[in-house]
């Protein structure tokens, strides 16, 4: 299980909790700069703040905070990299790579499901979209595609993809389950707004 593995456990293939830990900070620290940039800066969607109307009100602000943000992020990437370093003579054990690709999928969706549920839910900081009418509908998406997905995908992985006897997980069943979730909630959008995407 692994909410249980502390960073001085071990997993039960024997790789060290730091191997794992250092996924699930890369990954949550990528899940954070995957928002950042994509969303306060390319699109640009929202800011950290963009719900905050005195933030809104001085652009400096907004963008103070999202640098803020961000170096946090990188204060968590680079404590994911001291573990990583700290691990690094499992690197050639069979799987480990594997599984510090699942723990950062893990960690990866646990940042936008920790985003969606605090930032946008309980304390209104922002929302994915704040430009449009249905705000949920962007941030059940975004919820979904970019937070369950990954945490799903990253625990299969880790359960099922750490097999001892070198067979390989089918890509097929995983890729078309993807495409469902992705499809799915885009089907539901009014025809308008598929035509403009």
């Amino acid at each position: 299980m692994t909410a249980a593995i502390r960073p001085n456990e071990s997993d039960k293939q024997n790789f060290p909790a730091t191997l794992i830990w250092s996924g699930y900070a890369l990954g949550f620290g990528l899940g954070g700069f995957f928002d950042g940039i994509l969303l306060h800066q390319i699109l640009q969607w929202h800011h950290l703040l963009s719900s905050i109307e005195e933030a809104r009100q001085d652009i400096r602000v907004l963008i103070l905070t999202d640098g803020l943000f961000h170096a946090l992020m990188y204060v968590i990437a680079a404590a994911g990299l001291w573990l990583l370093w700290r691990s690094r003579h499992s690197f050639a054990a069979r799987g480990a790579d594997r599984l510090l690709f699942a723990s950062a999928l893990i960690g990866f969706g646990v940042w936008h499901i920790l985003d969606s549920v605090l930032s946008h839910w309980i304390l209104g900081i922002h929302r994915i979209r704040m430009d449009v009418e249905n705000q949920l509908f962007w941030d059940l998406l975004w919820f979904v595609v970019f937070g369950l997905v990954p945490l799903a995908l990253g625990a299969y992985l880790r359960r099922n993809g750490m097999r001892g006897d070198g067979r390989r997980i089918s890509k097929e069943p995983v890729g078309l389950a993807l495409a469902v979730v992705i499809a799915g909630p885009l089907a539901a959008l009014p025809r308008q707004m598929r035509e403009l995407s």
